[in-house]
């Protein structure tokens, strides 16, 4: 299993987007202590995602595609919600799959996408 690390500069701004928004869960957290980074894993089914505010764990901007099932329903669940950074739509693309990008508040980049016939 390969679990990617996305770069984050503030844990309420990150709970916000991946925890409210997105539906993810906190599997755990670690920080060595107060006033240092925080470092934490989220997962949302069979995805998991390492997010730290460690200066040189990963780059802002980082890009990721998450093969996902029912992605209408994830839309719909999306679009009920009010977060106001976000709208995002579901794109049919010419390699047969329907897709859906997000960008967190750090400028990463997560493309849920299903495979269609």
């Amino acid at each position: 299993m390969i679990t990617p690390i996305f770069r984050i500069f503030d844990i309420e701004k990150a709970h916000s987007f991946y925890i409210n928004y997105l539906g993810f869960k906190t599997d755990w957290k670690h920080q060595y202590s107060e006033n240092m980074p925080v470092y934490f894993q989220v997962s949302l089914n069979n995805a998991v995602l390492h997010l730290s505010e460690h200066h040189g764990d990963s780059t802002p901007g980082s890009a990721i595609r998450i093969k996902t099932n029912d992605l209408e329903s994830f839309h719909t669940s999306l679009s009920k919600k009010e977060y106001r950074y976000s709208k995002p739509t579901i794109e049919k693309t010419p390699w047969n799959t329907i897709e859906l990008t997000v960008i967190d508040p750090f400028s990463n980049r997560i493309t849920f996408f299903e495979e269609i016939e």
